[in-house]
């Protein structure tokens, strides 16, 4: 809440300045001035040439001086003047320089008619779902009719802040915290047509209103912070087992077609063995019962034959024939060198 009344009490400062006041640009004293000695010279010489004693000129232009200077204002552009004769309600002047009746006549109000922005807050505020927040909003207002403006409110500055604190504290606790945070717009807008229909009879219309900020308090942020992590791993397992369904659903149909074309299947289990054993070095334990079932000698007579390719870039291009290979693993009988082939294909390395 201390935030909100600095906030409103600056406000009221930085306005009441100016409202209220007559203009304290340089501009006005000078003309004035020039002004009120032009027209006491006029009088005085009025008087000289009819022959009215020095002390009679003195006096008279000194009040004609005083009575034209005292009568000239003048409003800037942006602004409308308000004018009190005897205290009523005389009319609007401005913009640029007018005249005024001096001591019947008086400049009660300067209305700035420019867009102006109010910065507001509300400050551990309950939504409807009883959560503590922070709440920044700012609203963008104009004075449209400076007759009601001066006439309706005593201080419209001060008003239009405190309206906007107390539609702002209402506006949250009629959403959830949720609403909050997705539906900024939404609420601003609510506000901003609060606001307007509240304001319309003070001459004030409420352009629009954004919200700047939502501060939750920080427990629940973490809170919120892992539930949406959760919410992530939870979707990211759901997937992963979709896909899994998938694949399982697959291999049931190959089992199934397999199942009605042993023929295939043979077909298939040869192709995977052979493609494991066509790379130098592999090593695999096959069961003799599937051995026999996949002519597994047939396939690895093909392996070997494989393996033993001429080698096309040896020798300096002697010939085609085979390329001798060095017995490395010499000293041992029953176990063939490196780059000899086994009854299975080429041996594995010495580890």
């Amino acid at each position: 809440m201390s935030r909100n009344l600095r906030t409103r009490s600056d406000l009221v400062s930085a306005s009441s300045g100016r409202q209220g006041a007559s203009p304290t640009d340089a501009r006005y004293p000078v003309a004035a001035l020039t002004v009120g000695a032009a027209a006491g010279g006029v009088v005085a010489g009025a008087a000289f040439l009819a022959g009215a004693p020095v002390a009679v000129l003195a006096t008279l232009g000194a009040v004609a001086a005083l009575f034209t200077g005292s009568s000239l204002k003048y409003a800037d552009q942006w602004e409308r003047a308000v004018v009190l004769r005897l205290g009523r309600y005389r009319g609007l002047r401005g913009p640029g320089f007018f005249t005024i009746i001096p001591i019947v006549d008086r400049v009660g109000y300067h209305i700035d008619q420019r867009i102006r922005t109010t910065a507001f807050g509300a400050e551990s505020c309950l939504t409807r779902d009883t959560v503590p927040v922070d709440v920044d909003a700012i609203a963008f207002w104009v004075v449209y009719d400076a007759e009601r403006a001066a006439l309706e409110v005593q201080d419209y500055n001060t008003a239009v802040i405190l309206a906007a604190q107390t539609a702002l504290r209402d506006a949250i606790g009629k959403h959830d915290l949720a609403e909050l945070i997705q539906s900024r717009k939404e609420l601003g807008r609510g506000l901003q047509e609060a606001l307007d229909r509240k304001m319309h009879d003070w001459g004030i219309q409420v352009q629009s209103v954004e919200i700047r900020d939502v501060i939750i308090p920080e427990a629940l942020e973490d809170a919120m912070s892992r539930q949406a992590q959760a919410e992530r791993e939870r979707q990211a397992r759901i997937i992963l087992g979709t896909a899994e369904t998938e694949i399982a659903s697959k291999f049931v149909e190959a089992a199934e077609s397999y199942r009605d074309h042993p023929t295939a299947l043979n077909l298939r289990a040869m192709n995977m063995l052979y493609e494991s054993i066509v790379k130098r070095g592999s090593l695999m334990v096959v069961p003799s019962g599937l051995a026999d079932s996949l002519n597994l000698p047939g396939i690895m007579g093909m392996a070997g034959a494989a393996g033993m390719q001429p080698d096309s870039a040896g020798d300096g291009g002697q010939g085609g024939g085979e390329t001798p290979v060095r017995d490395e693993g010499a000293g041992d009988p029953e176990t063939p060198g490196p780059g000899v082939s086994g009854p299975f294909g080429p041996a594995p390395p010495h580890s």
